[in-house]
């Protein structure tokens, strides 16, 4: 298979609920216009900026299917696959593939603080979902609790074939992202970098081809990313600067409660509801992030008005 390298701006897509907590359907397809027609380069559901983690495997398949149809190849779709039972990510990539998704992004395997893969038991999953014959985007996160060294990320890389892909989102994320792609080399077909681009400037200077966003300014995250490849760095750094106190608002105070907020308030979608146990979002909060993001009059804020 011909790796395809992953660029630009890959937000993640929250996943709508009505107030009262059921699937928002509807929305969730309006969601995905909104995606589209903000410019971005590829998507990725199912994440935890998806609220995977509250969401009955009923719903993930209802989801999938409806997200990946929905697309109809507009973009191209990432599924997040992510489980400590390997059975269990492997029918979700088979899912997945069949459905039509260029690639599934999964964490290494782990359950809760104590339930960890070892290293032959990372490689072993990867190992695994790779048969299947999708790309891979290994996901490198602190929420999994899980380290995965450099040299097991190139060892996957160089001896799994379907291996490709790489979000660093860990911290100090452009040092290790500057040491995969110097000892991975042409194994490393995409590195990104998430954490709704916080330090997206030192990650494309180490080498990132690309960040996995929030849905909130896809677009302007494209806006860094583009001008950086071209070589026009002072013109990134412009951008970034211009962007980084709504993304740090959202990074630091928000979640992936920022994107619904957003979307709500740009008509995309009616509830930002999000279930029990995550609380709503404190409404001085709220409001210090629309105020941050109205300077920028995102495609997310006035899509639906």
């Amino acid at each position: 298979m011909v790796a395809t390298r992953m660029t630009g701006s890959w937000p993640v897509a929250p996943t709508p609920f009505h107030d009262d907590g059921s699937l928002d359907e509807a929305g969730m397809a309006r969601v995905l216009d909104c995606i589209v027609d903000s410019g971005a380069d590829g998507v990725c559901i199912l994440a935890n900026f998806s609220e995977q983690f509250l969401l009955s495997d009923d719903e993930r398949e209802t989801l999938t299917k409806l997200c990946l149809r929905h697309l109809g190849g507009r973009i191209p779709a990432i599924v997040t696959i992510s489980h400590y039972a390997t059975d269990v990510a492997v029918a979700r990539a088979q899912l997945a593939k069949d459905l039509g998704a260029r690639a599934v992004m999964l964490m290494a395997p782990y359950h809760g603080a104590l339930m960890k893969g070892t290293p032959q038991q990372t490689f072993e999953q990867m190992q695994r979902v790779g048969e299947v014959g999708i790309p891979i985007m290994i996901q490198d996160a602190p929420l999994s609790g899980v380290e995965l060294p450099v040299d097991l990320l190139v060892r996957m890389a160089r001896e799994i074939e379907m291996v490709q892909h790489f979000k660093i989102e860990c911290p100090g994320a452009a040092t290790k992202l500057r040491a995969l792609i110097e000892q991975g080399g042409e194994h490393i077909v995409s590195p990104l970098d998430g954490e709704e681009g916080i330090t997206q400037l030192a990650d494309l200077d180490a080498g990132a081809t690309g960040t996995m966003c929030s849905a909130m300014i896809p677009e302007w995250i494209g806006r860094v990313v583009l001008p950086h490849a071209q070589g026009n760095r002072d013109a990134a750094v412009e951008t970034y600067a211009k962007i980084l106190p709504a993304v740090n608002h959202e990074n630091r105070q928000c979640g992936f409660r920022a994107a619904k907020a957003a979307m709500v308030e740009g008509g995309v979608i009616r509830s930002d509801f999000c279930r029990h146990p995550v609380p709503p979002l404190p409404a001085p909060t709220r409001d210090e992030l629309i105020g941050l993001l109205r300077p920028l009059d995102p495609v997310s804020m006035r899509w639906g008005r």
